[in-house]
Order: structure tokens, then C-alpha cells, then sequence
């Protein structure tokens, strides 16, 4: 996997773990694939609605962050929230 993996999934661990009420239960998986790299956020089943949000902007914020920090290394990511 790129260099640039390691440090958008520790930041999305960070972000997530803060949001949720178990947060022991959270993971962050990276797949890479043919359009960029895909990290899928796993968190406890009642912690899900936390991070994904009203209307899901917590969710959004999550994916813009995550864009953001790839952007410093021409990267193309995709975050996607699992329970």
C-alpha cells in the first residue's frame, strides 16, 4: 500500500473514536483498488448513527477530511461507515 495510507487511517481511528461510545470497537480497514484507496470505518452497531450523523454530515465531514489529508499526496480515497 501507498505511503499515504497509514497516516489518513490513524486520522480517521482519531476522528472516529472520539465521535463514538464504544470506542474500543472501532476500526479502520484500507483496500486499495483500481480508482484509489477505500477506508471502511467499523464501529459498534449503536455507535453507527454517532458517526454518520444528522442527514449524514458527520459522515461527509469524515470523507472531506479524509480527501483533504490525500490531497497532500495526490491521492484519491473513499471512506465508507460499516457497523
Amino acid at each position: 500500500m501507498s505511503a499515504h495510507v497509514e497516516p489518513i487511517r490513524a486520522l480517521l481511528l482519531h476522528l472516529a473514536t472520539n465521535l463514538v461510545d464504544r470506542p474500543e470497537q472501532v476500526r479502520v480497514e484500507a483496500h486499495s483498488g483500481h480508482g484509489g484507496t477505500t477506508f471502511e470505518v467499523h464501529v459498534a452497531e449503536g455507535d453507527a448513527g454517532k458517526v454518520i450523523g444528522k442527514h449524514g454530515r458527520i459522515a461527509e465531514a469524515l470523507r472531506l477530511v479524509a480527501k483533504a489529508a490525500a490531497l497532500k499526496h495526490g491521492a484519491k480515497v473513499f471512506v465508507e461507515i460499516a457497523s
